[in-house]
């Protein structure tokens, strides 16, 4: 896509490139809407292999995503999309095909996930499972409160009935309104394959001969009778009779919720005769439809967990771009999965658990190689805290592992069933600071201040791989609550033990002396560290230090106190936000303690932050790029000194 353009009349997408507004499909004759839905597949597929992005479930609700624009009229009606991962068919189809959509996830370009500041046909933002049938479900019952006309459709990935917040929003949909449209996105996977209860409960409900028949002899019946639309209440009483009678009952019949399914996802007049249906129904309906994760890329069929969210990839082979023949640093999360191994081995009540994350986090390492001592629960992170919280009274070792952005969603059992209990459960806070194509839902900001503020709790970060499986040790041998928090992607190279080494809780790691300006740092932070401090001894002539913080909590106020009392300003530098983040803690620290030592704190200002082409582009849109970090701490030392020169 980087030659040629989805939109501006492009060769290569003679259909999709007049496709203006969603009104633009009703005009197509069928062959036409066949070979857009081709046009489509070729876009998305154009654009990830040099973008990255979400392929995978972009390309099974390619023909859903088009019956639910032939449909139903946004931006009246409202669409709520689960996670929004799988909405870039919904904006090529709502104006924003052609650079736009061709710099999806870059700097400049549309988001990679769905945002009300970006298209009013984007009625509800996302970035995390399970939230679309709550926030449709509230549209619905503020259409019947203010009089107006608008149909309302949620579209659920199979996944989010693991969620809890999905389960608890289809028990009060009878409650809440009376017309309601739930598309069930059944493709037998979130990110992972789908596992429990409700992904079994579903392939019965696909799979089962006799429902099936059943379903598709009853439709059939409905068709031949002369004013068979007038019997469809009497019929659908009917048809959950003799279901009840010759098959378990739907889970959602149960709720109140009309059941119609299974259908295929990617029959596209089935699909547009079934969503009409729903659309007059005077009821809630929810559409079972089956879709097929990757479809028309062998791949991405293949391959369905690398390719659901994927990086810059060659067209022809699937294969990575990024393939070197120089093997690069190890990545964090496998450095964190080997490590499982490793200590679980070693000791059987160690465990792993992980929400429908696997490879992601690296515990896949764990589920290969010792599975008896691995859980995957599903997209459920706040089962997965309290899981382990149960699990940790009974004598185990459970060891959490989640992306720092999802760990926010079980903050209660963190506080409430974890930390309060004081029970030894460790956090592995992944992808902990930017994910830049990602964006504002998938930043791990937030978790320095959400750590700090809990009591029984310790917090780490590392510098280095070596450094991780030594605090992994240590949490492991605490007996407290405990988290570690690390960023995505490679390490700084740094070899690792044979033996870890348990570290003093509570103490930081100078790594050079000074008696001006000392720069206290975390993780990657560090660094950034050693680099401003170079040049601020060669270019200004000063005498500067560096530490390792290492922990966040219990931070080393000994070490703090006294290099405050000898250095004239402390700087702090994380990956996180300044409020009420690392920098306020050595703040706090230094005022309680009474000393007047000035603080300059670096890190992300109060405010979300955008997706990026990369960190160091959204770094210096903060003001945290290195010339920028380095005018800071230099205009922050010339006011010291003139302040002081002032006063004597």
């Amino acid at each position: 896509m980087s030659q040629q353009s989805a939109g501006g009349g492009d060769e290569s997408y003679p259909i999709l490139s007049k496709i203006e507004n969603p009104s633009d499909l009703r005009s197509l004759s069928e062959d036409e809407l066949q070979d857009l839905a081709a046009e489509i597949r070729k876009c998305l597929i154009d654009v990830t292999s040099n973008n990255g992005g979400h392929l995978g479930p972009n390309l099974g609700v390619v023909e859903l995503t088009m019956a639910m624009h032939l449909v139903f009229d946004t931006p009246k009606d409202k669409f709520v999309f689960d996670v929004s991962h799988q909405g870039y068919v919904h904006k090529l189809l709502t104006g924003r095909a052609g650079p736009a959509f061709d710099d999806v996830r870059k700097t400049g370009g549309l988001s990679g996930f769905l945002s009300r500041d970006e298209s009013p046909h984007d009625a509800f933002g996302a970035g995390h499972a399970g939230t679309a049938l709550s926030a449709a479900l509230g549209m619905a019952a503020a259409r019947d409160q203010l009089g107006t006309d608008e149909h309302v459709v949620a579209l659920c990935g199979d996944a989010a009935f693991t969620c809890g917040i999905t389960m608890e929003a289809l028990n009060n949909v009878t409650n809440a309104t009376k017309r309601l449209v739930i598309i069930l996105n059944d493709n037998e996977w979130s990110i992972a394959k789908n596992v429990g209860a409700i992904s079994k409960y579903l392939n019965e409900l696909i799979t089962n001969p006799i429902y099936n028949r059943l379903h598709h002899d009853f439709g059939t019946l409905l068709q031949k009778i002369p004013g068979g639309q007038q019997f469809l209440k009497i019929g659908k009483s009917a048809e959950k009779g003799w279901k009840s009678i010759m098959v378990p009952s739907s889970l959602f019949e149960k709720y109140g919720v009309r059941y119609l399914g299974p259908i295929d996802g990617h029959d596209l007049p089935l699909l547009k005769h079934n969503l009409e249906f729903a659309k007059e129904a005077d009821e809630p309906v929810i559409l079972h439809i089956i879709t097929k994760k990757g479809k028309g890329y062998k791949p991405a069929l293949d391959q369905p967990e690398s390719f659901h969210g994927t990086s810059p990839f060659i067209v022809q082979s699937g294969q990575s771009k990024s393939t070197s023949q120089v093997s690069p640093p190890q990545n964090y999360q496998d450095v964190f999965g080997r490590a499982m191994v490793r200590f679980a081995k070693a000791d059987k009540t160690i465990v792993g658990i992980t929400g429908a994350m696997p490879s992601g986090t690296g515990l896949i390492h764990l589920s290969n190689e010792v599975p008896e001592q691995f859980y995957d629960v599903g997209i459920a992170e706040e089962h997965a805290v309290l899981f382990a919280a149960g699990l940790a009274t009974q004598g185990i070792r459970p060891v959490v592992g989640i992306y720092s952005t999802f760990l926010q969603r079980a903050f209660d059992q963190i506080i409430h069933d974890v930390c309060l209990q004081n029970l030894p459960v460790v956090f592995c806070m992944d992808r902990a600071g930017l994910s830049p194509n990602d964006g504002a839902t998938h930043h791990g900001l937030f978790d320095i201040a959400y750590a700090r503020c809990v009591p029984n709790a310790i917090a780490m970060q590392p510098m280095d791989e070596d450094e991780l499986v030594d605090m992994m040790h240590t949490a492991l041998e605490h007996k407290a609550p405990a988290f570690i928090r690390y960023p995505r992607g490679s390490g700084l190279g740094t070899a690792i033990k044979d033996e870890p080494e348990r570290l003093e809780i509570g103490q930081a790691r100078p790594l050079s002396q000074g008696n001006d300006i000392v720069l206290w740092a975390l993780g990657p932070m560090i660094q950034d560290a050693l680099d401003l401090s170079d040049r601020l001894r060669v270019e200004d002539g000063l005498s500067v230090g560096v530490v390792n913080a290492r922990f966040i909590k219990p931070l080393d106020s000994e070490l703090l106190l006294s290099q405050a009392k000898s250095n004239r300003l402390v700087v702090t530098l994380e990956d996180g936000v300044l409020s009420g983040g690392f920098g306020s803690a050595v703040l706090e620290t230094i005022s309680d303690a009474g000393l007047s030592t000035a603080v300059h704190r670096i890190g992300w200002p109060d405010r979300f932050v955008e997706h990026g082409t990369n960190v160091n582009i959204l770094r210096a849109s903060a003001g945290l790029a290195p010339d920028q970090m380095l005018e800071g701490i230099r205009g922050k030392f010339k006011a010291l000194l003139a302040e002081i020169k002032e006063t004597v």
